[in-house]
């Protein structure tokens, strides 16, 4: 999530414009929160759905992965508001932490290239975490969140976390060494991935986040070997229903990175859903002030229920 600094009037300013709106709700408590591992990052926040919004019975379970980049800065509490949000439209959520880039140091030990600000994501241990966790949810759902039904569950992911969504949902696609595999597609009910780093070749050529992806996979020397086991657009089809929500004027993570991904599941045999929201870039997805973020409420809804 780089600042965007740039003259008034340009996309960049309103871009941080909408930054500063999505981040200056207050953060949201859980109802509860459980552990899926021994590390602190290793929590799920649990939101019991409040209100209506839906048909009614048990509600169905929203999966929530926050972005910023995979980097240790950003963690759940900024997307504490949306999950509020989600849980008031009568949606069960769960949120959930994992482990991110630390300052300096990222995948396997190695230092940021340049010396200096957070490195984006850890290698395995962000893999490990999302995976761990998700293979814990339908017990965690039973404890925590007693009205909701564990057997309607969507996964929804905000840019760096659109990314994890969409890979968690093709785990049974990855290379048959990876310790994520799966046997089996996962029993979800859909994926709604909203500016999600979607494809990793994409992303590396325009320089998304700062080289985010790149850094993740441990550098130039590791990308293209690493690559397989973590970039969505390599693992398809999935056979998941799949919509990706972006905002045309995103300066963050741009459209062309969620057209590649598209593209790459029609030529798999795959149509994947795309939502393009005029006059509104990166944050407005997750800001409960946006009218951006009712769109994405009801995108989740008509998979969920």
């Amino acid at each position: 999530m780089p600042d965007a600094a740039a003259e008034p009037g340009t996309a960049a300013a309103r871009g941080a414009a909408e930054e500063e709106s999505a981040f200056s709700h207050p953060a949201v408590d859980p109802d509860s929160t459980a552990v899926y591992g021994d590390h602190p990052d290793q929590v799920i926040d649990f939101y019991a759905p409040h209100g209506g919004g839906g048909p009614g019975g048990a509600a169905p379970v929203v999966v929530v992965l926050h972005g910023g980049s995979w980097r240790a800065p950003y963690d759940r509490r900024h997307v504490s508001p949306f999950a509020g949000f989600l849980a008031h439209r009568g949606l069960a959520v769960a949120s959930v932490e994992y482990r991110r880039g630390t300052e300096g140091v990222g995948q396997g030990g190695e230092a940021d290239v340049a010396g200096e600000g957070p490195v984006a994501g850890r290698w395995p241990d962000t893999f490990d975490d999302v995976a761990a966790a998700l293979d814990a949810l339908p017990a965690l759902v039973r404890q925590y969140l007693p009205g909701a039904d564990a057997r309607r569950v969507v996964l929804a992911g905000h840019s760096a976390g659109g990314h994890l969504a969409l890979w968690a949902a093709a785990r049974h696609l990855l290379p048959a060494d990876a310790p994520w595999r799966t046997d089996r597609p996962a029993p979800l009910r859909g994926v709604v991935a909203l500016a999600p780093i979607a494809d990793f070749g994409v992303a590396d050529k325009l320089d998304v986040c700062g080289g985010a992806a790149r850094q993740f996979l441990g550098g130039a020397e590791l990308f293209a070997e690493r690559r397989p086991y973590a970039d969505p657009a390599l693992l398809l089809p999935t056979g998941i229903a799949t919509t990706l929500v972006q905002g045309r004027d995103d300066v963050d993570v741009p459209q062309a990175v969620a057209e590649a991904y598209a593209d790459a599941a029609a030529k798999a045999g795959e149509v994947v859903g795309v939502t393009l929201l005029e006059d509104v870039g990166h944050y407005p997805l997750i800001d409960p002030a946006a009218d951006a973020c009712a769109v994405v409420a009801e995108e989740i809804a008509q998979l969920a229920w």
